[in-house]
């Protein structure tokens, strides 16, 4: 019994050390569902702006990003397809909205998922590497595209599998937090969340 927890420590300790480790815990995730904080920092800004809302992953690839203030949107990932919906402000009511702006949700839903899969070196846009104690930093491999995005570091959680928070570096000043709280792992969840909408 001793030997066992012993073991089960030593794995919880050393799964974000290497690639192989952070694929074999990212494989054990069939679904997460996560509460967000999004932290948005600008020069121009007196105050960062903060967003709040809630994630929800399936695998292989079903995706719902919602958030829940300060204006209520919901982003979904179903069988290849992306969907958006913004709620109106004075009716509540939500309206799908389309055009080319779903193309690029499109590409960021697909490396979300990448990320929740443990794949964080299979982008060939990105250079990955770890750094100790659990954290990958992705900087982009054309110079034109390091012009508008300097790195994305992930901050891994002590729990296999999860990530703790994501910083979106564009510039010195210029940049994003996301951190995550509440994450529930292994969970059923219908199929309906990542279809419809309130």
């Amino acid at each position: 019994m001793r030997l066992g927890l012993l073991a089960c420590v030593a794995l919880c300790l050393g799964w974000a050390d290497n690639w192989d480790g952070i694929r074999a815990a990212a494989g054990t995730v069939a679904s997460l569902q996560t509460e967000f904080t999004q932290t948005k920092h600008l020069p121009i800004l007196a105050r960062p702006l903060v967003s709040r809302g809630k994630l929800v992953y399936q695998t292989p690839g079903s995706l719902r990003w919602e958030y829940l203030s300060p204006i209520r949107s919901i982003l979904l990932m179903h069988d290849g397809r992306v969907r958006r919906f913004t709620q109106d402000t004075r009716t509540h009511a939500f309206r799908e909205e389309s055009g080319a702006g779903l193309d690029a949700m499109q590409v960021v839903f697909e490396e979300i998922s990448q990320w929740l899969a443990g794949r964080f070196e299979d982008n060939p846009m990105f250079d990955a590497r770890l750094e100790p104690p659990r954290k990958i930093v992705l900087t982009p491999k054309q110079k034109a595209f390091a012009e508008v995005l300097q790195r994305i570091e992930l901050v891994l959680d002590d729990r296999p599998g999860v990530i703790r928070q994501v910083v979106i570096v564009e510039g010195e000043d210029a940049y994003t937090e996301l951190t995550f709280s509440q994450t529930v792992l292994n969970q059923a969840i219908d199929a309906d969340v990542f279809q419809k909408v309130p």
